[in-house]
């Protein structure tokens, strides 16, 4: 399924063919998001109830439909190309949200991020390949309509095929029972994870910029693949997801997620010393190694509030609030980078610095707002048991 969506970090190819710019690419991106995080918490209810293989095989078919549906549409301007996003990115929701519940189930609480890990290292390859097969297909200097056109039947069709194994991973599994009495909403007022939330959003923004923007800047730069970068990023959080995967149980999800947002905001300023395509190796492997120590400890911490019975909502909460960092991540670098380019400033440093600034203040909010205390401690101590 990640190869499949992993071809889609070209979406930006598809969009300038269709006479878009920065800009509208932004804003279809951000559509998209209002979507996956407006079913973010029915899904979290339907895992709980119905458990992951309804949702996941039922959202990989939704997925591979939306980028065969893409082949239809001759505009930029439409509703359809944001329609059609929309649907990509609830499928790609649904199956983010059963998978993670499914693994995170494999353990106890204090192994969630060593579970997610796990998970996270088939996805770091499927990016890596992904990326490289887009490059094969459309890694020319000008792109056509029929390259766009082979990448989403590609896409389509390897997202297709992820069904059956879906189903072979899922089959033997009971749905989890959800506390009598309780409402989705109920538990989240109770059990919510805080500042964590905004940790979340500021890695959804950050680790999103990539998949949407690297292929523009590289193409102001003249820079025609983008495969290398994703190599290099994939095989870094591979290595770094190892090395770290006991990390959070030794030093605690709080450590892991200041060290992890500290590394996203200097790998984002790292492309500012980008010139040529071999020079994109070091924010590669600031990505990757941001990647694979902030994404586990943000979902672990993000669980460690709820009880077991209502894991699957609480994976797709923190998911929510990544969705929602790009949701107003995606528009907003659009914006800047129209607003720099009438302003006469240089659009993409000023935007990498903007994106940087907007990951540090949420740093430091959670850094002061997550101070331990005895109560807290307390209170962790309890739920870790449960």
């Amino acid at each position: 399924m990640v190869i499949g969506v992993a071809l889609l970090f070209r979406y930006a190819d598809f969009v300038m063919l269709l006479g878009g710019t920065e800009f509208h690419l932004g804003w279809i991106v951000g559509a998209g998001m209002v979507g996956s995080l407006v079913v973010r918490l029915a899904l979290g209810s339907c895992i709980d109830r119905y458990g992951t293989m309804v949702v996941w095989i039922g959202s990989a078919m939704l997925l591979a439909a939306s980028c065969f549906a893409n082949l239809a549409v001759t505009s930029h301007r439409g509703v359809a190309i944001y329609l059609l996003r929309v649907l990509f990115c609830c499928g790609h929701a649904g199956i983010a949200g059963a998978s993670m519940t499914f693994v995170s189930g494999r353990g106890s609480t204090r192994r969630i991020a060593e579970m997610v890990g796990m998970l996270g290292t088939s996805g770091f390859l499927g990016m890596m390949l992904g990326a490289l097969l887009g490059d094969l297909m459309l890694g020319s200097v000008t792109v056509d309509r029929g390259g766009v056109e082979r990448m989403f039947i590609v896409a389509g069709t390897l997202v297709s095929l992820s069904c059956p194994l879906a189903w072979l991973a899922t089959r033997a599994e009971a749905p989890s029972r959800p506390l009598p009495g309780s409402s989705s909403l109920g538990v989240l007022r109770r059990h919510h994870p805080g500042t964590v939330l905004a940790v979340g959003m500021a890695m959804g923004l950050g680790l999103g910029l990539p998949a949407v923007f690297l292929r523009t800047y590289t193409a102001e730069l003249h820079i025609p693949r983008i495969g290398g970068f994703f190599l290099v990023y994939t095989a870094t959080a591979i290595v770094a997801r190892v090395l770290s995967r006991r990390w959070p149980e030794r030093f605690g999800n709080r450590r892991m997620i200041l060290l992890g947002t500290g590394a996203l905001v200097a790998s984002t300023l790292l492309f500012l010393a980008v010139r040529m395509e071999w020079q994109l190796v070091l924010p590669a492997i600031g990505f990757g190694c941001s990647h694979a120590i902030l994404f586990p400890a943000v979902m672990a911490a993000g669980n460690a509030t709820f009880p077991a019975p209502h894991r699957g909502l609480a994976i797709v909460l923190v998911l929510a609030a990544s969705d929602l960092g790009q949701l107003v991540g995606a528009p907003a670098t659009g914006a800047i980078l129209k607003w720099s380019r009438s302003a006469g400033l240089a659009p993409y440093p000023t935007m990498f610095l903007a994106m940087a600034g907007l990951m540090t203040l949420a740093g430091i909010w959670y850094s002061i707002a997550s101070r331990p205390t005895t109560q807290r401690q307390e209170a962790t101590a309890v739920h870790g048991e449960r």
